[in-house]
């Protein structure tokens, strides 16, 4: 909004020159978010403690000690997550390029079937919320709904997938393309969701994407750049940074209150959206298989769940003492805070990796 409100300023002015740039408005999109969310956090935790009678519904299978020291903290922080994101978006974001409303729409989307999910747990005292077939439904029909907006957009090679370490592999998907960037997108999503189980576990981690990724499409999005790298140059993909920079923010912010000892969980109101966010704009910037480094930990967590559920059908034994993953550490005695950190270093090294397939082609 403001790149557009000061456009006239921006062309004659040399003070407002700074709006031009993604590295300026990203970084202003940081401090936004995250001053936002300390204002917003305390009256926030306040109403949903008064509201939300019995706090965070806790898995009656999960860990002895969550029962106890986890029942009651309010849920739904992803609230503030979302309100810090999308305010600072809006106010920084070139608001002209249709990738940041793909991006915002999508996020949102996501949002909204997070905070159904949340009401239902809290309204049935519940760890199960909505269905697993209408929540799956309602995030494909988001999904799609922002992969249509993207091919709408996107020029040629908008149904290729680039091969990371190669610099001129791509494979034409075609037809295929809108359920590989669904998978993507909502394969994200609800691993983000599996992933958020202790204090700080998952906002790390997506902060952590969130700035690989914001580093990626700003290069993207750049000709000179993508093509010194020999990356898929993406027109417009670079405002995309600006969200991820907002996304950083909020999550800086929400870390705060979240930290261990948690004074609020994140919901899948946050996990949902966030990780949706990230799937999104990894398809925009061509980077899908990038990101599955990145997030790596998601991945992680994700398939240790899909590996004990189909351990326990097919030989009625489980791989884990518990699923995800970080609940298996908990169960042979690792501190939560141990296991927070050691899996935060985990996903710093991937995101490393990751990166490097920028330059290592």
């Amino acid at each position: 909004m403001i790149p557009i409100l000061f456009h006239e300023l921006i062309e004659t002015n040399p003070v407002f020159n700074v709006l031009r740039y993604l590295t300026f408005r990203t970084g202003a999109a940081i401090m936004t978010a995250l001053f936002l969310s300390f204002l917003i956090a305390p009256p926030l935790i306040a109403f949903l403690k008064k509201r939300q009678l019995s706090g965070q519904p806790i898995r009656s299978d999960g860990p002895e000690r969550h029962i106890t020291e986890k029942a009651g903290t309010p849920t739904m922080g992803g609230i503030l997550i979302l309100a810090a994101l999308f305010v600072s978006a809006l106010l920084w974001a070139d608001l002209r390029n249709p990738y940041a409303w793909i991006v915002l729409g999508t996020i949102a989307g996501f949002g909204a079937i997070g905070l159904m999910d949340d009401l239902l747990k809290l309204r049935a005292e519940s760890a199960r919320g909505m269905r697993a077939s209408v929540k799956f439904s309602l995030q494909s029909a988001a999904a799609l709904i922002a992969i249509a907006g993207i091919l709408a957009v996107a020029g040629e090679g908008a149904t290729d997938l680039a091969v990371p370490f190669f610099k001129d592999v791509l494979i034409p998907l075609g037809v295929f393309f809108p359920l590989f960037a669904l998978i993507v997108i909502t394969g994200t999503s609800n691993a983000v969701n599996l992933t958020d189980g202790l204090d700080g576990l998952a906002i790390v981690p997506v902060m952590i994407a969130a700035a690989s990724l914001g580093v990626i499409v700003y290069l993207a999005g750049n000709a000179v750049f993508a093509d010194y790298l020999q990356i898929h140059f993406v027109k417009g993909a670079g405002e995309a940074a600006v969200i991820c920079g907002a996304m950083i923010g909020a999550g800086l912010g929400f870390l705060w209150f979240n930290a261990h000892p948690a004074k609020i969980f994140m919901g899948d109101i946050g996990a949902l959206a966030l990780g949706a966010g990230l799937g999104v704009i990894a398809v925009i910037a061509k980077h899908e298989i990038v990101l599955a480094i990145i997030g790596g930990l998601f991945v992680m967590e994700a398939a240790s769940v899909i590996a004990q559920v189909l351990s326990f059908r097919l030989t009625g034994r489980r791989i884990f003492l518990m699923a995800p993953f970080h609940h298996h550490l908990e169960k042979k005695g690792w501190e939560e805070p141990t296991i927070v950190i050691r899996l935060w270093i985990v996903a710093c090294v991937l995101a490393l990796i990751g990166l490097s397939t920028l330059k290592l082609r």
